[in-house]
């Protein structure tokens, strides 16, 4: 059939009925639904008298052959009616036009008192309201995500017996018992072969401690898994696809709602800690998201108009990135480039408010004890080389290629996860995974640590006083200046730590593909980091010694000398950190913005640049979607994508419905239908929305109802509407004709007809088309000819001819 079919089966119409669509919703979901939880059943809503007809005629369910003007939408709204079903988009017209007539009536009524003033005023003033509360309530919860898992993670190693809730950093930090070179040994922090056998000496105690660390992994990874699939299954994975999608004008009940919150917060608590191949910085993007629409809830504005809580879930989206990298301007431009459709000027402020108050909330706990926002924060002091950006673009090259067999692997994991038996034992692969994970990851001190904790040695620019492998260089107390180490030979720490960090490196690059996309709350930024930060330390540490052997050669005796202090390993790090996470994701600007606010150094935007750029360059032609995009196409979520150009050559009739030898358009007509008639199209269906026509013979169109709107509005004129039966006319029109006498009741059901859909001719290119899908958001789109109606195109009939153009599975497509 030719119509607009919605992306679940409905169940069709039935009297008296609203349970479908009382069933699944609930006051933290996504799609506000007013009022279609009363009660209609109510008996002092009976007719009004003769003579209130005439005061009021606005009346609609009066009497025989009433003539009465159709009731005002604004003025006597019907509940239920202008919201949306699960899994289908939002109309953007429609929903910009109500909230432009929300803010006309607010705007005349405060010149008429000063009550209606300060309403007026406080209408303005809540946006901000609401975004401190969501920069206060983001950053919260980031800082007690943050000292829970690093609690957590220290926990699998063992236990502070001054006081058990103490990890191991602050358990040693007012100890008198311990020397600055073992300052992460001390008589308070006992490892678990210590309280068990009381000793941490031999190999017993060895396979004591490696035991516990497997099996505190396993029961975290068994807590957070079961706690997802029982009580929110939508708290799994990282959250920016779906979030992403939302934003776009897709409705996902519940994805957003308090249960998914408290769950995703608990549960990434337990995955980032069971020490799998993850990372909390996309997730905590979905829990400040979590935040900005259960807070929405707060405010009429927002609650019942979808497009402006979209901008409203943007700025909390720059708020989680801001809380996840210590990056508030960073995290604006992540929201802007990434994650966000409609993204105006006023967005762009309150998101920069909200990014600021959660950096600054979480400033204020200082989850890490080292003043910062995030763990892995450096300061580097060594100028970088123009020579030096040969490898930062190889690095951009590794990066790119990580990027490209990653996403071509992981999607094809989850693609067999999706349809294989492997899917529906989610538990015994999060448990399978984790434990390869623990128990290769333990003999490695590497693996062993915290990815956040990796990520910082690997940054760090060694000093005098540090007691790392990475810094076992010979001669190090010989320095030419101050406290700034010289390029000098590597000891046997350095080529120890070497050989475990290549082995770390294979192991991230492997096993971080079967992590991701798992029921369990996982990131995926820091992993991507933690691949490129070996790489390029390997590559730095290589650097440094080239330079110190062979500082006679022609590529560095122009710019380093013997015994100076030429290459920074660390630096090297951070733009492979920079490359991999660009290579995976595709983002560019915000990536380096956020890179640079993680060091400080205004000089080295230009190797971070370079190495960004270059590994988009090389991701892109290996394949063009990044990660998201990739899992977005893989779920059928309906996502226009804005940055692709659509450049074939066919037309509206190529793709609009029906299709030649297709049954008829499926329409309504203006003033010939009775409500059994409707209801029986109702049933009979399942598409989302239906032309309103003049007449079937001329098929002049007059406008579009959805369905939802209808089976509401009949279900509440039966109820609330004296004399309305089956065989009662339904009026699309502004007034009804006489009726002869003892004929039922019309319905006038014009107040829920869209009268100005948009309409495209049936020879109109494609890729007009799409470009209004996407600048509008619309959801479908009428075709006529010469102003009779054709046919029509939807937003999924677009991405199915879109997916079709690019020889990929038009039937990927699943929802509209």
């Amino acid at each position: 059939m030719a119509m607009w079919q919605g992306a679940m089966d409905n169940r069709g119409f039935q009297q008296g009925s609203l349970n479908s669509f009382r069933s699944s919703s609930s006051d933290e979901d996504l799609m506000d639904i007013p009022g279609t939880a009363m009660d209609f059943s109510m008996r002092d809503d009976v007719p009004p008298l003769d003579g209130e007809i005439e005061e009021d005629k606005s009346y609609n369910g009066g009497g025989i052959g009433s003539s009465n003007r159709m009731m005002d939408f604004l003025e006597e709204p019907i509940p239920g009616v202008g919201t949306y079903d699960d899994f289908n988009t939002i109309d953007w017209v429609r929903e910009k036009s109500r909230d432009r007539d929300r803010h006309r009536e607010i705007t005349n009524k405060s010149k008429e008192s000063t009550w209606a003033l300060i309403h007026s005023v406080s209408d303005a003033f809540s946006g901000w309201l609401l975004m401190l509360l969501i920069g206060l309530l983001s950053g919260s919860l980031a800082g007690l995500i943050d000292i829970s898992a690093h609690w957590m993670t220290d926990l699998k190693e063992g236990i502070c017996t001054e006081g058990f809730w103490f990890n191991h950093e602050h358990c040693c930090w007012n100890s008198e018992h311990v020397t600055f070179e073992d300052r992460d040994k001390c008589p308070e922090w006992n490892s678990w072969s210590q309280l068990i056998i009381s000793t941490d000496e031999g190999a017993f105690a060895y396979i004591v401690n490696y035991f516990m660390y497997v099996l505190w992994a396993l029961l975290f990874a068994f807590l957070a898994v079961s706690l997802v699939k029982v009580f929110a299954p939508y708290a799994c994975g990282s959250g920016i696809p779906e979030i992403k999608t939302i934003l776009s004008g897709f409705i996902i009940r519940g994805y957003l709602g308090k249960w998914t919150l408290i769950i995703k917060t608990i549960t990434l608590v337990l995955a980032v800690s069971s020490g799998l191949s993850l990372g909390k910085e996309g997730p905590l993007v979905h829990v400040a998201c979590c935040c900005g629409n259960i807070l929405c809830h707060c405010f009429n504005k927002y609650r019942k108009n979808e497009a402006k809580r979209r901008e409203v879930l943007s700025a909390a989206a720059a708020a989680g990135v801001s809380v996840a990298f210590g990056a508030p301007i960073g995290g604006v431009l992540f929201s802007l480039e990434e994650v966000s459709y409609y993204f105006p000027l006023k967005t762009l402020w309150r998101s920069f408010f909200a990014a600021l108050v959660a950096a600054f909330t979480l400033r204020s706990i200082n989850p890490f004890g080292n003043s910062r926002l995030v763990l892995f924060y450096v300061e580097f002091h060594t100028p970088w080389h123009l020579f030096e950006l040969v490898p930062f673009i190889l690095l951009g090259i590794f990066g790119g290629l990580w990027g490209a067999l990653f996403i071509r692997t992981n999607i094809a994991w989850c693609r067999k996860r999706k349809t294989t038996q492997l899917g529906k034992y989610p538990v015994i692969e999060v448990l399978v995974v984790t434990a390869i994970t623990a128990i290769l990851a333990f003999p490695n001190e590497y693996t062993r640590m915290s990815t956040s904790e990796l990520i910082s040695e690997l940054f760090n620019d060694c000093g005098l006083l540090d007691s790392s492998k990475l810094c076992d260089y010979e001669n190090r107390f010989n320095t030419s200046k101050g406290g700034e180490l010289p390029d000098r030979p590597a000891g046997v720490g350095v080529y120890s730590a070497m050989w475990q960090l290549a082995l770390t490196l294979i192991l991230k690059i492997v096993i971080t593909i079967f992590t991701f996309g798992m029921k369990i709350p996982s990131g995926l930024f820091i992993p991507s980091m933690a691949v490129g930060a070996i790489a390029g330390r390997l590559l730095g540490v290589g650097m440094e010694q080239l330079a110190y052997y062979h500082h006679d050669w022609a590529i560095f005796n122009s710019w380093c000398s013997q015994g100076a202090d030429c290459i920074t390993p660390g630096l090297y790090a951070m733009v492979g950190a920079a490359a991999c996470l660009g290579g995976v994701t595709r983002m560019t600007v915000s990536l380096v913005v956020i890179m640079f606010e993680l060091t400080g150094g205004l000089e080295y935007i230009v190797p971070l640049m370079a190495a960004a750029m270059t590994s988009k360059w090389v991701a892109d032609a290996l394949g063009r979607e990044g990660i998201y995009d990739a899992h977005i196409r893989l779920n059928g979520y309906p996502f226009l994508e804005a940055k692709e150009e659509f450049a074939h050559k066919t037309l509206a009739m190529d793709v609009m419905k029906p299709r030649r030898n297709d049954p008829l358009l499926t329409v309504l007509t203006q003033d010939s239908m009775t409500v059994e008639d409707v209801e029986t199209v109702i049933s009979e269906t399942t598409y989302s929305g239906f032309p309103v026509v003049v007449s079937r013979e001329s098929q002049r169109l007059v406008g579009f109802v959805l369905r939802r709107d209808l089976i509401i509005s009949i279900e509440n004129a039966r109820k609330k509407q004296d004399g309305v039966v089956s065989t009662s006319i339904i009026y699309f029109t502004e007034h009804s004709p006489p009726m002869p006498p003892y004929t039922p009741p019309t319905l006038k059901l014009r107040n829920i007809l869209d009268l100005s859909p948009f309409t495209v001719t049936d020879l109109t290119p494609m890729e007009i088309v799409v470009d209004i899908f996407r600048k509008l958001g619309l959801r479908q789109c009428l075709v006529t000819h010469n102003g009779r109606l054709l046919g029509i195109i939807t937003k999924k009939d677009v991405l199915k001819h879109i997916a079709q153009m690019a020889n990929q599975d038009p039937d990927s497509i699943l929802f509209n």
